[in-house]
């Protein structure tokens, strides 16, 4: 019945531990500090996952970017002198790219004011964009002050259209100013997006804002401008917190409204032709380098260190812009966006775990065993992690798993031994104590004995034994019953525990006989002592089994350490050579010298 008790107890006290953990993460959740904690953490479990699975994803082979690299920024430096170079030289790369036949050449670089001292480059640029509807500018939005820069009021043909849904403002897509395309690039093409980039809090870049508010209006991402002319889509819907391209694809955001990109690798993912190669091939007409631009989807793009535009990503610390926006076109083509399952999933996962472990923290006795299952478990539930982000796209938690059951799994642990530990005192209790008098017994008072040798040969602590008696305790028997007699010898118990000090050691030697072992006690002191419980024996009215008050004596006998022996045999005996002494010689009294 004890047993099935303590195990009921056992998992009342395992389920609050667990109701308990999840109630204080509920209530830590509060706190801005704990959540960009767990947050940080959560990520950078993120980035790693991301930099195992994207060694294993293929990026799109028709995604091309023509690189302003470190050697192209060099090549310009020395040819044209100064760096932007004319935009007479882009009106010419475009031109000759053109001859290969790409699908798009995407801009991401930013052409704002008019270079009035070079008018006529303006106008060859603004003719090849307007000669070539495939082409694609870069605006992007800010929050500067009007007092800064006046914001402009763009054409309704460069807003996005809705037809159902919307996006809730703040601070990830909603701006109060731009910087807008230069007026002669804008009245000749509606290719035009914003390439707007935010970092999470560590400086990383896990999310893209794929739709831009502005004035009250939409307006596209760059990447998504060029996937809806991809798609031949004119509109765009807002469901279920996604944004729906067409029915193959959907982009789903997270509670911000950006979307976490999926990771194909870190630079040099996709195929980089640099641009002074271009310009070389150009001058010596060479007509065959332009194949390579064929059904391309090209970007271009400053890679150069030099030129500021390098980016920190989940799989690459120091990644160029450009690939960050081929990336999630690729990852819009592919309709292969990270999604996030809502927290409620989290904590289920989280409470699914802890209850498995804590379980089997309870059931297995090994210790070594149950660490090992735990370490199990956690690299079994990681490994899952991974898994699902590679086939599924998803971005389960580990962070908050992981936390929880390791708590949980210490807490039920503390509280698995600290139950044991109670229950082993509660049965080395029952082991060392006498039950009727609840005094220690004789197996325990055989082991101080041999402990207060051992201190006084080590120390030299004095200590004393005496040995009790209770009188004619086998005709009081005989005359008032056995109950009575087990009445007498609790009392005479419960005045020994009274009179002993909490160093002393009070035992019921075997039958109607008690003992009490004085540590760092005298001869002398120990008389006293002795006495001291005879008279409180003779002095007290014991109540028997019926209700009769009846008096008791006592004999007594004291033996100390080094005057009347050394080994607990010889101490023992020498008191119970006082004890007959004191028996045969009228009782009631205590005898220390034979």
């Amino acid at each position: 019945m004890k047993e099935k008790y303590i195990k009921l107890l056992t998992y009342v006290v395992y389920t609050l531990i667990v109701v308990g953990i999840f109630v204080l993460l509920i209530w830590l959740g509060r706190f801005d500090s704990f959540r960009n904690f767990m947050d940080k953490i959560e990520s950078t479990s993120f980035d790693l996952r991301q930099s195992i699975i994207s060694k294993y994803k293929k990026p799109n082979k028709d995604i091309l970017i023509i690189a302003i690299d470190d050697a192209t920024y060099e090549y310009v430096m020395d040819k044209y002198g100064s760096w932007p170079i004319s935009r007479s030289v882009w009106a010419d790369t475009v031109n000759f790219v053109e001859l290969g036949k790409p699908k798009n050449i995407i801009f991401d670089l930013l052409f704002i004011k008019s270079n009035l001292s070079d008018i006529k480059s303006d106008i060859a640029f603004s003719n090849s964009i307007k000669d070539n509807d495939n082409i694609y500018l870069s605006m992007n939005f800010d929050n500067y002050n009007d007092k800064i820069r006046m914001s402009p009021v763009f054409e309704d043909k460069l807003k996005l259209k809705v037809k159902e849904g919307f996006l809730a403002d703040n601070p990830f897509i909603t701006f109060i100013n731009a910087r807008a395309v230069m007026p002669e690039l804008v009245q000749v093409t509606d290719n035009i997006g914003s390439i707007n980039v935010t970092r999470d809090m560590d400086g990383i870049i896990r999310n893209i804002t794929p739709i831009f508010k502005y004035k009250g209006d939409y307006y596209p991402n760059l990447s998504l401008k060029v996937a809806m002319d991809l798609y031949k889509v004119n509109e765009i819907s807002i469901k279920n917190n996604s944004i729906v391209i067409d029915n193959n694809h959907i982009i789903p955001l997270d509670m911000t409204n950006r979307a976490i990109l999926n990771w194909y690798g870190g630079a040099g993912t996709y195929e980089h032709v640099p641009m002074w190669e271009i310009i070389e091939a150009r001058k010596n007409n060479d007509l065959d380098y332009v194949q390579k631009f064929k059904d391309k989807i090209i970007y271009v793009g400053t890679t150069a260190t030099s030129l500021s535009d390098i980016k920190s990503v989940p799989v690459e610390y120091n990644l160029a812009g450009v690939e960050l926006h081929t990336t999630f076109l690729n990852n819009i083509i592919d309709n292969n966006f990270i999604k996030k399952p809502n927290i409620k999933y989290d904590f289920l996962i989280s409470i699914f775990l802890s209850i498995i472990v804590g379980y089997c923290v309870l059931k297995i006795t090994s210790v070594i065993k149950t660490i090992l299952f735990l370490i199990v478990i956690l690299i079994l539930y990681g490994a899952i992690s991974v898994f699902v982000m590679y086939h599924y796209n998803l971005w389960i938690t580990i962070v908050l798993p992981y936390v929880s059951t390791i708590t949980v799994f210490v807490l039920t642990y503390c509280e698995k031994y600290l139950l044991k530990s109670k229950d082993y005192e509660q049965t080395y209790k029952l082991a060392v104590t006498d039950g009727l008098t609840q005094l220690y017994n004789h197996r325990y008072f055989q082991e101080q004995m041999i402990n207060n040798i051992n201190t006084y040969e080590r120390y030299g602590v004095n200590f004393s034994l005496i040995l009790i008696d209770i009188d004619f305790f086998k005709k009081f028997n005989d005359t008032y019953g056995h109950q009575s007699g087990d009445c007498v010898l609790r009392q005479v118990a419960n005045i020994l525990k009274k009179i002993s000090r909490t160093s002393d050691i009070a035992c019921r030697y075997g039958g109607e006989e008690m003992a009490i072992i004085l540590t760092n006690t005298n001869k002398d002191e120990a008389i006293i002592t002795a006495n001291k419980v005879c008279n409180n024996v003779r002095e007290n009215k014991f109540v028997l089994a019926n209700g009769e008050k009846v008096n008791v004596t006592i004999s007594v006998g004291v033996a100390s350490v080094g005057i009347n022996g050394k080994t607990p045999q010889e101490i023992i005996e020498y008191a119970d050579k006082c004890l007959y002494f004191a028996k045969e010689h009228g009782r009631n009294q205590v005898v220390s010298d034979v």
